[in-house]
């Protein structure tokens, strides 16, 4: 059975304007979560800024400016507005995060992004850990370079939400055609791995920009000095 064209176009713009919900830890080791919802707007908002990377150094630090607007739009609606810098200035406040908390929920965020297509430079990366003595731990979310010649074909696959083909194939509606592509170059495994970086939300205020740090320095401890 085909639907009619006008309600198509209505499911499209549905589908298209839902929020994205995401759960965010609190509480210090996620004992607590609370789901809150990024719009449309916010996240075109968020795929602005990111679109006007035009290295994965520049990806980088803008992928640090998106963190920091998530968790401004998520602590409207969560108790992690009350979250502050490390671990000390909001000890008993309803709402603090940990680095178990913030390397949890900035890994779902990058995963959002991942997702939407908004990453050309980089890939999210298991989550790393730290240690100096055995009670002294920290955990960060992490991305990873994008080595060689990226697949035209997955970019621009990329580019169309999963629901648009789907909902295109249940009226007459023409499929719409992909950009001419030409085959993507093999990479070794070697070369499709590149450098690995931290994005470290613990270190900052809520909403604040993460730290974006090499990995290798960042497991040598490096990161601003937070009380």
């Amino acid at each position: 059975m085909r639907l009619p064209v006008a309600i198509l176009l209505l499911l499209i713009s549905q589908a298209l304007w839902a929020a994205t919900q995401v759960d965010v830890c609190f509480n210090y080791g996620c004992q607590a979560q609370a789901t809150v919802e990024f719009s449309e707007t916010q996240l075109d908002e968020v795929a602005e800024g990111l679109a006007k990377a035009r290295s994965a150094e520049e990806e980088r630090q803008r992928i640090a400016v998106a963190v920091g607007q998530l968790y401004r739009a998520a602590g409207v609606q969560s108790p992690i507005s009350a979250d502050r810098a490390g671990n000390f200035a909001d000890q008993g406040v309803y709402g603090k995060m940990d680095c178990i908390d913030h390397s949890t929920t900035t890994m779902r965020l990058l995963e959002v992004l991942q997702a939407r297509g908004l990453l050309r430079f980089h890939r999210v990366a298991p989550r790393e850990r730290r240690t100096s003595l055995v009670l002294f731990q920290h955990f960060s979310a992490v991305v990873e370079e994008i080595q060689g010649v990226a697949s035209a074909a997955a970019t621009a696959a990329l580019s169309l939400p999963d629901h648009v083909p789907v909902l295109m194939a249940l009226c007459d509606c023409p499929a719409p055609e992909a950009p001419a592509v030409s085959a993507p170059r093999q990479m070794s495994e070697e070369a499709a791995h590149g450098a690995k970086f931290v994005i470290d939300s613990w270190f900052v205020e809520q909403g604040a920009p993460a730290v974006v740090l090499p990995l290798d320095d960042w497991l040598d401890g490096d990161g601003p000095y937070v009380p």
